[in-house]
C-alpha cells in the first residue's frame, strides 16, 4: 500500500480548489467595486450639478426677492430697466411643451397601436426603426425646419397673425420631435402584454379596435403613462429649436401665434457671453436652470407615482 501511494503522481490543482475560488472571488469583488464606481460617479455628478445651481442660485436670491422672482409678471435680465419675474419665461416654456404634447401623445400612441397590434412582423421590423431614425436628428435641425418651412406654411393658411417667431411652429416640431419616444417606449409597453388576454377577448368575440383599445391599452397604462411624462419631460427641456423657431421674447400672452421665449432660450442667450461672471444677469442664469430643474424632478417624481399607481404584473 505504502508503494502504491509513493508511486502516484500529485494531482493538478482543481480549479474549484481553494486557490482557485479565492481567485474567482477576488474577481467577482473587482468586478463589482466598478460597477458600484459606474453608479456612484452618476449620483456625484448629479450632486455637483445640483450643488452649483444651488450656490449660485442663493447668490442671485440675495438680490432679487423670490416673491419677486415667482410671482413677477415681467422678465427683462439683459435689458434696463432689469426685471426678474419669471413667469413669462415659465409660461413659455408651459405653452410649447403643450403644444407638443397635444400633437406628439395622440400621434404617438395611434402609431405604437398599430404597431403592435395591427402591422406584420416583418412590416414592423421596417417600420419601428424608421420611426426611430427622427429622435436622431439633430434638433437645430428641427428649428431650420420650423422657421423654413413650418412658419411659412402657417403664414399661407392663417395670414399675418403668425408672426414670423412663434409658439406654434415650435411646439409642432417638437411634438415631432418627441413622436419617436412616445411611440417606441408605448410598443415596447403593449408588446409586453400576454397573448392570453388577447385571446381571451378574442373569444368573447372582440374584435381587433376593441382587443388593442380595451384591453391592450389598459394593460399596457403603466408603461404609456410613463413614455408620455418622459415625452413632455423631454419638450420642456427642448432647446435649440425652440430657439429658432419660438424667438425671444418673454410673454405671458395666450396666443401660440406670438413670439415667447422659454427658460431654455434664456439660458442660451446669456451663455453667449454677453454678460459678466458674477453678476445678477450672470445669475439669474442658474436660477432660471435650477427652476428647469425643479420642473422636470417634477414630472419624473410624477411618472414614478403612476408607474407604482398602475403597474400591472403578469405572470
Amino acid at each position: 500500500m505504502a508503494a502504491r501511494m509513493r508511486g502516484r503522481q500529485p494531482h493538478a490543482e482543481h480549479p474549484f480548489s481553494i486557490a482557485g475560488g479565492r481567485t474567482r472571488y477576488t474577481g467577482e469583488y473587482a468586478i463589482q467595486a466598478l460597477l458600484f464606481g459606474c453608479a456612484a460617479l452618476s449620483v456625484v455628478t448629479t450632486f455637483a450639478i445640483i450643488w452649483v445651481l444651488a450656490q449660485e442660485t442663493f447668490g442671485f436670491f440675495r438680490d432679487v426677492s423670490i416673491v419677486d422672482y415667482a410671482f413677477g409678471t415681467h422678465w427683462s435680465a439683459l435689458i434696463e430697466p432689469r426685471s426678474f419675474g419669471v413667469l413669462p419665461l415659465m409660461w413659455g416654456t408651459v405653452l410649447v411643451a403643450g403644444i407638443a404634447g397635444a400633437i406628439a401623445l395622440p400621434i404617438g400612441l395611434g402609431a405604437a397601436v398599430y404597431l403592435s397590434e395591427y402591422a406584420s412582423p416583418r412590416l414592423r421590423s421596417i417600420l419601428k426603426p424608421t420611426l426611430e431614425v427622427l429622435a436622431g436628428i439633430p434638433t437645430i435641425v428641427y428649428g431650420y425646419f420650423a422657421v423654413n418651412w413650418v412658419t411659412p406654411q402657417l403664414q399661407s393658411v392663417l395670414g399675418d397673425r403668425v408672426q414670423f417667431f412663434n409658439a406654434l411652429s415650435a411646439g409642432i416640431v417638437v411634438g415631432i420631435m418627441v413622436v419617436p419616444m412616445i411611440s417606441s417606449l408605448s410598443e415596447d409597453a403593449m408588446h409586453a402584454v400576454p397573448d392570453n388576454l388577447r385571446e381571451g377577448a378574442y373569444g368573447l368575440g372582440g374584435t381587433k379596435l376593441d382587443v388593442s383599445v380595451r384591453v391592450v391599452v389598459p394593460a399596457a397604462l403603466s408603461g404609456i403613462v410613463a413614455s408620455f411624462i418622459l415625452a413632455i419631460s423631454r419638450a420642456i427641456g427642448e432647446t435649440m429649436a425652440v430657439v429658432l423657431a419660438a424667438g425671444a421674447t418673454p410673454n405671458l400672452s395666450l396666443n401660440p401665434l406670438e413670439s415667447f421665449q422659454t427658460m431654455t432660450a434664456f439660458i442660451v442667450a446669456v451663455a453667449l457671453g454677453d454678460v459678466s461672471a458674477g453678476s445678477t444677469e450672470y445669475r439669474a442664469l442658474f436660477a432660471v436652470a435650477m427652476t428647469l430643474f425643479l420642473m422636470t424632478l417634477a414630472m419624473n417624481i410624477v411618472s414614478q407615482l403612476v408607474l407604482a399607481k398602475f403597474r400591472n404584473v403578469y405572470e
